[in-house]
This record gives C-alpha cells, structure tokens and sequence, in this order.
C-alpha cells in the first residue's frame, strides 16, 4: 500500500514539473529569482523530450508501483498518461519534435512578455 501511494506522489510531482517546465515562466512575473530556477528546468525538459531521454522520474514511479503490486508501464509518463488522451494512436519522433519545439516557444513568449512588459513600466515611470 506505502509503495502505491509513493507512486501515486511521484505521479503527482512528476506532473506538477511538467507544468513548472511549461508555464513556470509565468510565476517570474510574481517573482523574479524562480528565472534562475526555471530556465534550467525548461531547458532539461526540452532536451528530455528533443532528444527523447526518460526523465529520471518514470523510472522512480514504474519501481514504487511495481513494489506496489503493479504492473508499471512502458514508456515515458507523457506517453502514458497525456499522449494516450491527446493521441490515442502514439505520437512518434516528429510529435516529440513538435513537443520539444512547442516547450521552448511557449518560454520564449512568456520570458518576451515579461521583458516587454518590463520595460514598458520602466519606460512609463
């Protein structure tokens, strides 16, 4: 039971960094220093899915759940869990591609945003 719920929170984190590694760019709005946090893990993200590494957690969740009783599965957690809502077919390399891609335009314009707006309020004062 202890190993299911591990799992269940590696699970939960596992999402949670996927999130941070997408939109984490939106909280240096709040709070400037995360940059220095996120810009690393965005970029980890990116070459995780660029060129198609398992992130170290999917592995950790696959061990507890099998511990667990479990059968664990294969592939990496977006394969598992988001690719088989998104597309129920499999994505192959041009969709990890475009996923890849898609992480480090979407910080591009988040992190294009911020310094325009910043320096529209620099300008203003």
């Amino acid at each position: 039971m202890i190993y299911r719920i591990l799992a269940d929170i590696t699970l939960v984190v596992h999402f949670g960094f996927i999130l941070f590694v997408v939109l984490g760019g939106l909280l240096v709005v709040w709070r400037g220093w995360i940059a220095w946090v996120h810009i690393p893990t965005a970029l980890w993200g990116a070459l995780i899915t660029l060129i198609g590494w398992t992130c170290p957690l999917t592995p950790v969740e696959n061990h507890l759940r099998r511990l667990g009783g479990e059968a664990g599965y294969t592939g990496s957690f977006i394969e598992h869990y988001l690719i088989s809502v998104i597309y129920p077919e499999g994505i192959g390399e041009a969709g990890w591609i475009a996923m890849g891609v898609s992480v480090v335009a979407i910080n591009l314009l988040i992190y294009g945003w911020i310094v325009r707006h910043r320096n529209t309020r620099r300008s203003v004062h």
